[in-house]
C-alpha cells in the first residue's frame, strides 16, 4: 500500500508539470489555461490528501 501511495504521488507531480506547461501566465483564466489550471490545483491537492494519509498512518503505527 505504501509503494502504491508513492506511485500516486509521483502521478500527481506528474500532471503538476505537465498542466503547468499549458498555463499562459497572460491569460489565466480563459480557455485551454483555465483547465490547466484547475487540473495544476485538483493535482496539488491529491498531493496533499495523500501527504496528509502517509503522516496519519504513521501516527496509528505509533500509537499501537
Amino acid at each position: 500500500m505504501k509503494t502504491f501511495i508513492y506511485i500516486l504521488i509521483a502521478a500527481a507531480c506528474g500532471l503538476i508539470i505537465f498542466n503547468a506547461t499549458h498555463l499562459d501566465f497572460d491569460h489565466l483564466f480563459e480557455g485551454e489555461s483555465r483547465v490547466a489550471a484547475i487540473g495544476v490545483l485538483a493535482a496539488a491537492c491529491v498531493v496533499l490528501l495523500l501527504v496528509i494519509l502517509i503522516v496519519s498512518r504513521k501516527i496509528s503505527e505509533k500509537k499501537r
